[in-house]
This record gives C-alpha cells, sequence and structure tokens, in this order.
C-alpha cells in the first residue's frame, strides 16, 4: 500500500474533496474527472490495495459498511429509480489508476453498455 497515493492524501485532509458521504469506515467524494453526470468514488478509510484484499483483509462490518454506504448513496443521489452502474478496477489490465481500492458509482444518464 503507498501512503502517498490521492485516495490516502484525501483521507488525510492533505488533499480536499467535494464530501458527499463520510461514516467512521467510508468516504464518498465526487470524482474530479467524472465519467457521467454523477461520478461519485466510494472508498474504505483502512489502506486496501484492491477488492482482492479488501475481500480478503477487511472485516465483515467494513464490508457492509461499504456496501450499504453504497446504497445509501445511490438513493440519496436520486439514482434508484432510473438506474446506476458501480465498477471497481482491479490492478493495471483494469485500469485502476489509484491503488486504493475503491467503488465508482454512475449514473445520471443512459450509460452505454460494456464492450465484451
Amino acid at each position: 500500500y503507498d501512503p502517498d497515493n490521492i485516495f490516502a492524501k484525501i483521507l488525510r485532509g492533505d488533499i480536499p474533496c467535494n464530501k458527499v458521504f463520510e461514516n467512521e469506515l467510508v468516504l464518498a467524494f465526487h470524482d474530479i474527472a467524472p465519467k457521467a453526470p454523477v461520478h461519485v468514488i466510494i472508498i474504505p478509510k483502512k489502506p486496501y490495495v484492491s477488492f482482492i484484499d479488501f475481500s480478503k483483509n477487511a472485516t465483515p462490518g467494513e464490508i457492509a459498511a461499504l456496501m450499504q454506504s453504497t446504497g445509501h448513496i445511490a438513493a440519496e443521489l436520486n439514482l434508484t429509480e432510473a438506474g446506476y452502474r458501480i465498477i471497481t478496477n482491479a490492478g493495471q489490465n483494469a485500469g485502476q489508476e489509484v491503488p486504493h481500492f475503491h467503488l465508482h458509482l454512475l449514473g445520471g444518464k443512459a450509460l452505454p453498455p460494456f464492450p465484451v
């Protein structure tokens, strides 16, 4: 885990963010380069690198908090009726740019299908 990655800096307060949600385990903020009208980054506050790291090492409470927070945020942003997408990229081949596990919550318009 690189403690100097941008999400670690946001968590420490070294870099500001446009916060959407925060509790003791999760922070969510607007992406600075949005790919949809709504593009929120949702991160656990502890230093997990990827989905596999999080799924293997996070407590059941941390996993539940992330999932529940994501659902809460989607509802608060009025995305539930029209729909939304949740994405995580794991590793270089998947396009993970920040080595801190995170979810992308996208919505606010019709999203294109994934290429196969």
